[in-house]
């Protein structure tokens, strides 16, 4: 077993208390692309009444995104853009731009959080929703960005028969992506540990 902070309560820890929880922390972060693998694997068979499975959506999604020639991280926003569909039922784009938040630049941020609102112009009169919900976003600089997510990777990706590439193959796009964060209040904290740990 690893150190342990000695501490019971946050106010009586010391540096090196923290000295312990931030290298943990370290270690622990590399992990973090194999367990969003690891998660993924949920979406596989669970298919919420759709054509497909959420996996297969999710890979279609993203394999339209590369053949389209979008960078590595619009990729995996597509691969992971419902993500949280398994523990966010009612919210699933904020739970995954939770996850892809510190990684991304706020443009795809942007259009993660808000993909459900913008997908819902497809479906949402059916359910007596408003369909033309996004168009409260118009003036945003991000709408079109995000109508062309939707339009052209994320509603056309319910098709038995396209031929999407397998999870494996956007698994070092993902670990490059997760391999630092960009934007975190414990970038700091980590960072001399990380690049120690990877040496």
């Amino acid at each position: 077993m690893s150190q342990l902070a000695t501490f019971t309560h946050l106010k009586d820890g010391n540096e090196s208390d923290w000295a312990i929880i931030a290298a943990d922390l370290a270690t622990f972060a590399q992990g973090l692309p194999s367990r969003i693998m690891a998660h993924m694997q949920l979406l596989e068979g669970d298919f919420g009444g759709f054509p497909v499975d959420r996996m297969t959506h999710s890979l279609q999604t993203a394999t339209r995104a590369y053949r389209d020639g979008r960078d590595e991280e619009y990729v995996i926003c597509a691969l992971l853009h419902d993500i949280g569909d398994t523990l966010g039922t009612f919210n699933h784009p904020d739970i995954a731009a939770a996850i892809l938040q510190p990684f991304i630049c706020s443009e795809n941020l942007w259009m993660i959080q808000n993909h459900g609102v913008f997908q819902g112009y497809y479906f949402f009169h059916f359910l007596g929703m408003e369909r033309h919900l996004r168009e409260k976003f118009r003036e945003h600089p991000q709408y079109q960005y995000t109508i062309d997510f939707c339009a052209k990777y994320d509603a056309p990706s319910f098709d038995p028969d396209y031929d999407h590439l397998p999870l494996d193959f956007f698994e070092p796009m993902l670990k490059r992506l997760f391999a630092k964060p960009k934007h975190s209040i414990y970038k700091k904290a980590i960072a001399p540990r990380q690049s120690d740990a990877a040496v």
